[in-house]
């Protein structure tokens, strides 16, 4: 059924303006549509809808992620850009804010202006496919 469908994600924003320079500028994505109901932008092929909204609460857990293949310079490059990587106590991070997951995977989190978190993964390079978890 849907496994062959074209996956479009969601996420939302009370400030429009500033998701759309966050978005566009700094983090690099094309802009496709900007419609009185949402930012649309394209992620490698995916679609990315910020729906534009009056109120909101930040999910507690990561919202959007990207799989990248050297999360240093892409943590340094976002950094340069002015974006602060979080810190969670009791998680092991190194001083980049890097957290090694168990499977290898190396995992970093920040936030966008609306404060939903989103991380960068690196997978191990043993070869094998990236697991289910993480």
């Amino acid at each position: 059924m849907l496994s062959n469908a074209n996956l479009v994600c969601f996420s939302a924003t009370t400030n429009a303006e500033a998701s759309k320079v966050f978005y566009e500028s700094v983090l690099g994505l094309p802009l496709l549509e900007d419609t009185p109901f949402a930012l649309v932008l394209e992620v490698n092929r995916t679609t990315l809808r910020i729906q534009k909204v009056r109120e909101m609460t930040p999910a507690r857990h990561t919202a959007l992620g990207w799989e990248v293949s050297d999360i240093r310079s892409e943590i340094d490059q976002l950094t340069s850009k002015g974006i602060r990587f979080e810190r969670y106590e009791g998680l092991p991070q190194d001083d980049r804010g890097i957290w090694h997951s168990p499977s290898g995977a190396q995992v970093a989190w920040f936030k966008d202006p609306d404060g939903n978190i989103l991380s960068l993964t690196q997978w191990p390079s043993s070869g094998h496919s990236k697991p289910a978890q993480d």
